[in-house]
């Protein structure tokens, strides 16, 4: 028992002396150790505190009731948004701690009747303004009240529930999804609109439901350009293999040798051939080596390369009154509206797990609950939190998603413009 006595007191002796040469020379040591964590939490503060300043607004978007457009001058409008990119100075990011400028756009069904917004900076207001009006002349533009207060910012709670995700991709940023310019019939040539049936869907629920859908966007310099290349050249095969030094040219050799003794002993032809031969017996044009599929994934990837790209959030929510929350409506009907988008041998919308609204196994009630109110508290705010979760798409694809719908699109639920606005005559009579 002395033994371990002696022991034990000899080893917090010696952790006293740690210690203490750690409190001599603490200075040096735990600045290294926790500089990345002060790092993190100092711009997580300035930003809190430049994001408490800014003013933000929601515009509701009007559809006029005649317009025959396709998706096509969406594109125009979003590369207007791409305005805003700002390269930050070191002391505007550490000290007054800028952020990059986001917008949300916003689909929402309020107890079956749909509405369109767009929520900015008030700053930005006029720019989205002008893009608007430009393509779309006679569409109204109205700043409303947010509607998220419409239902309790608390949910679930006794008499609500509610259910949402997030969406990522499928495979890698730069495959497009199924943009409009694929929903075209092929023998009337009359374009489909893709927002059709995610319209209708929304507008087929009652009172007491709210389906909301949100794609918090921030356009990202042309810098994005050199990693979708390399995506491309992956795709192509173009990717530079290391090239072998000399115990790795020995090593193949000796390999080489052993793959033929068995071709060897049976008396078979063996050929030999080096590193350098085998990629120059193997390289061959680009259009003998691809299938026609894969041409067209090609064209499509060449294509989502030259355009603008914007780092995206989708969230979508469903809350409902506990007697009237309907999960196949809710739920499933619009995440079947949802996989129109998607082409699989391009890409495709996913639900993320990390932020879908289940439990399984243990706490299951309560880790329910806390992952149905951070989404809640998340959409409220247009969080676009977590970050490393969020995916690019270009201005087709936005356009594809968040379009101002033609008169195709009869959902009776549908917002639009009552009648047509114009200026006064120039020869109305002036009376003095």
């Amino acid at each position: 028992m002395d033994t371990l006595f002696s022991s034990l007191a000899d080893a917090f002796a010696n952790l006293w002396n740690v210690f203490s040469a750690a409190f001599d020379v603490w200075f040096i040591i735990f600045p290294p150790l926790f500089f990345f964590l002060f790092k993190i939490l100092w711009k997580l503060h300035v930003e809190d505190k430049f994001g408490a300043k800014l003013k933000w607004v929601l515009l509701e978007l009007i559809p006029p009731r005649d317009i025959e457009k396709s998706p096509l001058p969406m594109e125009s409008i979003f590369a207007g948004f791409a305005g805003v990119i700002k390269t930050a100075t070191a002391a505007e990011v550490w000290i007054k701690g800028e952020f990059p400028t986001a917008f949300s756009l916003e689909i929402a069904s309020t107890e079956g009747n749909v509405h369109m917004y767009v929520r900015t900076h008030a700053g930005f207001r006029h720019l989205i303004e002008a893009n608007f009006y430009a393509q779309y002349p006679n569409i109204e533009i109205v700043e409303v009240p947010d509607y998220v207060h419409t239902v309790p910012i608390t949910v679930p709670n006794k008499d609500w529930e509610l259910w949402g995700c997030d969406f990522g991709l499928a495979k890698d940023d730069l495959y497009p999804i199924r943009t409009y310019k694929y929903f075209e019939e092929s023998v009337t040539g009359k374009m489909i609109d893709p927002l059709g049936g995610v319209i209708e869907t929304m507008g087929k629920i009652g009172p007491g439901q709210h389906m909301w859908i949100q794609w918090i966007i921030t356009p990202i310099k042309e810098t994005w350009y050199d990693i979708g290349a390399t995506t491309v050249d992956e795709f192509l095969g173009k990717v530079e293999e290391k090239k072998l030094g000399v115990f790795g040219r020995v090593f193949h050799d000796l390999l080489d040798v052993f793959k033929n003794i068995g071709g060897g002993l049976l008396a078979r032809e063996v050929t030999f051939t080096s590193p350098e031969e085998k990629e120059e017996k193997e390289e061959a044009p680009v259009e003998f080596r691809l299938t026609p599929g894969e041409k067209e994934v090609l064209k499509a990837l060449q294509a989502n390369l030259a355009k603008q790209m914007f780092r995206t959030r989708m969230r979508y929510v469903y809350i409902a009154r506990n007697e009237v929350f309907d999960k196949p409506t809710g739920v499933s009907a619009f995440i079947g509206s949802i996989k129109q988008f998607n082409d699989f041998n391009l890409n495709s919308f996913s639900v993320d797990d990390l932020s879908k609204t289940y439990a399984d196994y243990l706490f299951t009630k309560e880790r329910l609950r806390y992952r149905q109110r951070r989404l809640l508290r998340r959409y409220i705010k247009r969080d676009s939190d977590p970050q490393n979760t969020r995916f690019l798409l270009s201005t087709e694809e936005l356009a594809t998603v968040f379009h101002i719908p033609d008169m195709a699109v009869i959902a009776p639920t549908m917002v639009r413009v009552a009648a047509k606005h114009g200026g006064a005559p120039v020869n109305l009579p002036i009376q003095e």
